[in-house]
């Protein structure tokens, strides 16, 4: 097959496998009812006047499938930690006990799980969107090459079997977050 071609087909390649990368990522910040250090992810702590990730400020763990423990590595961080986690406006009520700050996770109520099933098929939604965007570009990119008719064919047929093994695996992944979101 022509240099070309192999290039288009691999940039194809790359910008699909970015999309799912980035439906996995928008995936984990749709929280499920269990507790994961990850929910905490988006929370910025003022940490002597610069704007720090609170991961870099605490230790965040879970001790149990519904708690969220924040241990800071500084005391005098608490109050910010808690501040952080106010304005980050995720749903949680921080509980300060001096040491470190624990969150319960309540468990979903069906409509919430419903409507975070909608947000993951939006997500995936966006996904197909980009895995088609790039066949688009890489059919266009193929039909500007100078090689043959028929290697433009076959590259064609190529990155729509890429195309489809992707769009497939977008489904997977929006089936299985969409069963751990239903589950109780």
């Amino acid at each position: 097959m022509n240099e070309e071609i192999e290039f288009i087909i691999d940039s194809a390649k790359e910008a699909m496998d970015a999309a799912i990368k980035h439906l996995e990522k928008q995936l984990v910040n749709i929280r499920a009812g269990k507790a994961t250090p990850s929910m905490l992810g988006s929370v910025m702590v003022d940490y002597y006047g610069a704007q720090t990730p609170l991961n870099q400020v605490a230790n965040v763990n879970k001790p149990d499938g519904r708690t969220i423990s924040v241990q800071p590595w500084e005391k005098s961080m608490l109050q910010e930690i808690e501040r952080g986690i106010m304005v980050a406006n995720l749903g949680f009520n921080p509980m300060n006990n001096g040491e470190t700050i624990i969150i319960n996770v309540p468990p979903l109520t069906e409509e919430r799980r419903k409507e975070l099933a909608k947000q993951a098929k939006s997500e995936a939604e966006d996904a197909k969107i980009g895995v088609r965007n790039a066949r688009k570009d890489a059919m266009h990119d193929i039909k500007k090459t100078d090689a043959s008719e028929d290697l433009q064919g076959n590259a064609e047929i190529d990155i729509q079997e890429l195309t489809d093994t992707y769009v497939k695996k977008v489904d997977n992944i929006l089936d299985v977050k969409e069963n751990e979101i239903m589950t109780v």
